[in-house]
C-alpha cells in the first residue's frame, strides 16, 4: 500500500496541511482541538513519559520520539503506555481499534481530552497513518487497521520512517516489522475470587521486551495489571530477566 503522503519527503508537507488534509479524510473523528498537537509536538522533549512501574521495560525509560514500539497480547499495556504522555500534555491517536475501551483507558491513566480515536480509517490506512505521524505525539495502529496476516513489511518500514521523520512515536497493536522495541505480555495469575465468589481484583502479568539495535538488552518484569482500581501496580512476584534478541 502506497501514498503520496506516506512517499513524500519530510518537508513537502508542513504540519499545519497535513492536519488540515486529516480532518477531510473518510473515515477520520478527532478529539476537539486536535489542531494544537503540532505546535505541542514541536516544544516537548526528545522522550515522553510513562508510568515509573513500565519505565524499565523501554530502553530510554520512556517512549522515544522517532522510534516504533510494537505491544503484543495486551491492549490494556498499550493503554497505560499512553497514560503519562497524555497526562503531561501530549496528543495520541488511535487507529483502527474500533472495540476499544474509554472507560478502561480511563483508569489506567490515559487522559481522554488529549486522545482521537479513527474507530474505521477506511481503505487507505497509510495515508491516515501517515497524515496522523505529521500532528500527533503518538500514533497507536490497532489490528483492524493492519490487513491479515500483519502489515506489509514495506509499508510498516516507510510509516516507522514517517514516525522517525516527524519525531512521532509510532506504537503497533500487535506485530510490527522492524519495531526497534517490543512487549509482550503474558497473564501469571488473577487475584480477588474466592471459592465460587468474589470479584477479580487484579491480574498478574510477565511482561518481557525484545529489541533490536541499541535497544537489544535483557529486559522483562512482573506488573498487576490491572492492579488495585484498575491501574497499572507494581508486580509482587519477581521475573527473571530474558534476554531476546530480533
Amino acid at each position: 500500500m502506497t501514498s503520496g503522503l506516506v512517499d513524500s519527503p519530510p518537508a513537502a508537507v508542513p504540519r499545519a496541511t497535513a492536519l488540515a488534509a486529516l480532518t477531510s479524510l473518510p473515515g477520520v473523528n478527532t478529539a476537539s482541538g486536535v489542531a494544537s498537537a503540532a505546535a505541542h509536538a514541536a516544544t516537548t522533549g526528545r522522550v515522553l513519559p510513562v508510568l515509573p512501574e513500565l519505565a524499565e521495560l523501554l530502553p530510554a525509560r520512556g517512549l522515544r520520539r522517532g522510534s516504533t514500539v510494537a505491544v503484543r497480547n495486551s491492549t490494556s499495556l498499550l493503554l497505560a503506555l499512553l497514560a503519562a504522555a497524555t497526562s503531561s500534555g501530549s496528543w495520541v491517536a488511535v487507529v483502527g481499534m474500533p472495540d476499544l475501551g474509554v472507560a478502561a483507558a480511563r483508569e489506567l491513566g490515559v487522559e481522554l481530552a488529549r486522545l482521537a480515536l479513527v474507530p474505521d480509517p477506511g481503505a487507505d490506512v497509510a495515508a491516515v497513518t501517515a497524515a496522523l505521524l505529521d500532528g500527533m505525539d503518538v500514533v497507536v495502529v490497532g489490528a483492524a487497521a493492519q490487513p491479515a496476516g500483519g502489515v506489509h513489511p514495506r509499508v510498516a518500514h516507510r510509516l516507522s520512517a514517517r514516525a522517525r521523520n516527524r519525531e512521532a512515536v509510532l506504537l503497533a497493536h500487535g506485530p510490527w516489522p522492524g519495531a526497534e522495541v517490543e512487549l509482550s505480555c503474558r497473564t501469571r495469575s488473577w487475584s480477588g475470587a474466592g471459592a465460587g465468589d468474589g470479584h477479580l481484583r487484579g491480574r498478574q502479568v510477565e511482561v518481557r521486551t525484545r529489541g533490536r539495535g541499541a535497544a537489544a538488552r535483557p529486559g522483562g518484569g512482573g506488573l498487576l495489571l490491572p492492579g488495585p482500581g484498575g491501574a497499572v501496580a507494581p508486580g509482587d512476584v519477581p521475573v527473571a530477566a530474558v534476554r531476546e534478541v530480533g
